[in-house]
């Protein structure tokens, strides 16, 4: 697959099975979040990987915020099965660093740009992902267990695996309606 042809056909695939990447393959994927646009080389992210055990501290992180806002049951039970639909899952956070000339939105958006360029990693090297996000990632209790300071952010779960079904065709999208030009 080529590079043009990865990214014109990106499609998130929630139906992940094992084996999630490991090795070169898991290290291609870090390598490529890292190469994610960076002004003044502050480097604004952090990777936190959950698999085998991990899920379960991350459902348990997710279970405590849930608690917090008094959800239901049913709540309870999504946010506890959350990171078990993959057998991987990547917290991206940006890692922001107070500076003159590059915004904290920059830097958020740099790690944004880093969550793209690892699942691009992991679709070029045959698996697959789809990153989430959710108002779990902003909650105090997720912050505490992630040791996230002032400032910094997670901007999404990156869940990785093998896909366990065919992509559908990505939709033809008119481009006169997202381009114009001054």
């Amino acid at each position: 697959m080529d590079a043009l042809d990865l990214l014109l056909n990106r499609r998130s695939i929630a139906k992940l099975s094992d084996p999630a990447p490991e090795g070169k393959a898991l290290e291609n994927i870090i390598r490529a979040g890292l190469r994610a646009p960076d002004h003044a080389g502050l480097t604004p992210w952090r990777f936190v990987i959950a698999q085998g055990e991990g899920l379960s501290k991350l459902s348990e992180i997710l279970v405590r915020a849930a608690q917090a806002e008094n959800s239901e049951q049913a709540v309870l039970d999504k946010v506890k099965n959350a990171p078990f639909r993959a057998p991987m899952v990547i917290t991206v956070i940006a890692k922001v660093t107070e500076h003159e000339k590059v915004p904290y939105l920059e830097q958020h958006l740099s790690a944004g740009c880093a969550v793209q360029a690892m699942q691009m990693a992991a679709v070029a090297q045959g698996f697959q992902g789809f990153w989430r996000s959710g108002k779990w990632m902003f909650h105090p209790e997720v912050h505490q267990a992630f040791g996230l300071e002032e400032g910094d952010e997670i901007v999404g779960f990156l869940y990785l695996g093998t896909p366990g079904c065919t992509p559908m065709k990505v939709p033809e999208r008119d481009l006169s309606k997202f381009v114009e030009y001054l």
